[in-house]
């Protein structure tokens, strides 16, 4: 999320030269991806709405996708409105994205009813995105667990890797491919490489975040190099 989102806004800034943003983050703690540390990571986002909220931000950004679906189906609106909440009690109201509510928004976007998926988590929790999605009408036709259980691992998984192991996955029947179903993997750079070697629209749990950011400060959601959803098709 600190790297990609930021990248997504800068290439926006290219083609919308009037536009700046400024990236602020809070951290809630988090070393191995288990469902007890996701608990109470999950736990510590008011405070972290509280703080950020305190530099008058004009949208947040919840930056992890299991940490959410880990606490059951639909608990991303559930998240969305309470954190929205606290930056009203403190003054300073503006909109919340999840990560895991903007990839299942950028799916349902791109209409996007069945596809395949990569995560870096443990299968159980993999099982879990899955099933979580599959509650939101989305089916997933296969997936790949890449079973990487430390969060600094994750983010230096290889991204060359990904399109490689997306064509692997069972995609025929698939509208799209999601080549990163975690913010914390990275996979910004490859995106339209995966897009051209597999025929169809490729997405990842940051671009949609960014897509829905953007669309919660009512921008065009429009960013070069960051495949099908950002190319202005569904700005």
């Amino acid at each position: 999320m600190e790297t990609e989102v930021p990248a997504i806004l800068r290439a926006r800034e290219a083609v919308a030269p009037d536009e700046r943003f400024t990236f602020h983050s809070s951290r809630m703690r988090m070393t191995h991806v288990t469902p007890e540390q996701l608990k109470a990571m999950d736990a510590d986002s008011d405070r972290c709405a509280v703080e950020l909220s305190d530099a008058r931000v004009d949208v947040l950004g919840y930056a992890c996708l299991v940490a959410i679906m880990s606490m059951g189906p639909g608990y991303h609106r559930v998240s969305e409105e309470r954190l929205h909440l606290r930056t009203v009690e403190n003054g300073a109201p503006a909109p919340v994205v999840t990560s895991a509510g903007a990839l299942v928004h950028g799916l349902n976007t791109i209409g996007a009813k069945r596809i395949a998926l990569l995560a870096p988590y443990m299968r159980p929790l993999t099982q879990t995105v899955v099933d979580y999605l599959t509650r939101e009408g989305i089916e997933v036709l296969d997936h790949q667990a890449l079973e990487i259980p430390n969060n600094l691992d994750v983010a230096a998984h290889d991204p060359a890797r990904l399109p490689g192991l997306a064509r692997a996955l069972d995609h025929t029947e698939a509208d799209a491919v999601v080549l990163s179903a975690c913010v914390q993997m990275p996979s910004l750079g490859v995106i339209e490489e995966a897009e051209q070697l597999l025929g169809k629209p490729v997405v990842s749990a940051a671009v949609c975040t960014a897509h829905q950011m953007l669309r919660a400060l009512d921008l065009p959601a429009v960013a070069p190099g960051a495949g099908h959803l950002l190319s202005g098709a569904y700005a």
